[in-house]
């Protein structure tokens, strides 16, 4: 059956419930696509990320390397790296005070590891929703078609098959718009969600490292010292250039 027939001779409601679906589906597509690239891009720099986490010894080589990355495992080590800038206490002393240091190096990393798991899962509510609702829909435009059908019929005077065929066929093909848009959205959804689990693995091993690394850098006192003049002065830098222009 041509689908153009009911943009044709369908009401405005089972009109309306074809441009849903279809723009239901053209979200999905466009959003899975967009997905699976961004998760090709992020495993192939997060291989390179999880390198340069295993061969630093210390939070300068660290910072170094990953100063011009920014994909999630980059951002992990970069949040470890701004939670001992902005850590307040001592750096250096007894089992207490590096009690203190881990416990503000974690909360520091697992934030960034809340952060990306939201940007993870972008897309996934339209998924769900999508693969939900669709076949809803699509039953509400095969109902709706139906009870047309069935009025257009009360009022003919002779009743043949193909009188009765075409109006409920085109109802029935609601249905099956439905199933179409909801079918690959859920499929998505649960490809996704595993892609999500087995990175999200990915993510904590790299969190594991860059927490080891930073707790045993006997330098890392000198490193947050060092680091934290050189922020300094980038601040104070606009500062003094604001002034001159004044």
């Amino acid at each position: 059956m041509d689908i153009l027939l009911v943009f044709d001779h369908g009401d405005a409601v089972l009109v309306g419930v074809f441009v849903t679906l279809l723009i239901m589906s053209l979200a999905t597509w466009a959003v899975a696509a967009t997905k699976l690239f961004a998760l090709i891009q992020r495993r192939r720099a997060t291989r390179h990320s999880m390198q340069v986490i295993a061969h630093s010894h210390r939070a300068a080589e660290l910072e170094a390397r990953l100063a011009d990355r920014d994909d999630p495992t980059a951002a992990l080590a970069q949040a470890g790296l701004q939670a001992v800038r902005d850590y307040r206490g001592p750096l250096e002393g007894d089992a207490q005070a590096r009690q203190r240091l881990d416990e503000a190096l974690i909360r520091g990393i697992r934030q960034a590891l809340d952060r990306q798991e939201t940007r993870l899962q972008a897309g996934q509510l339209l998924f769900a929703t999508v693969g939900s609702l669709a076949p809803f829909v699509g039953l509400f435009g095969t109902v709706w078609g139906i009870y047309g059908a069935l009025i257009d019929l009360s009022s003919a005077q002779s009743v043949s098959m193909g009188l009765v065929a075409g109006p409920l066929g085109e109802a029935l093909v609601a249905t099956a718009a439905g199933l179409a848009a909801a079918i690959p959205a859920v499929l998505f959804f649960n490809l996704f969600n595993r892609s999500h689990r087995l990175y999200r693995q990915t993510l904590d091993a790299a969190a594991h490292d860059v927490h080891s690394l930073l707790m045993h850098d006997d330098q890392l006192a000198e490193w947050a010292r060092r680091s934290g003049k050189a922020a300094s002065r980038h601040a104070a830098a606009p500062s003094t250039a604001r002034a001159a222009e004044v």
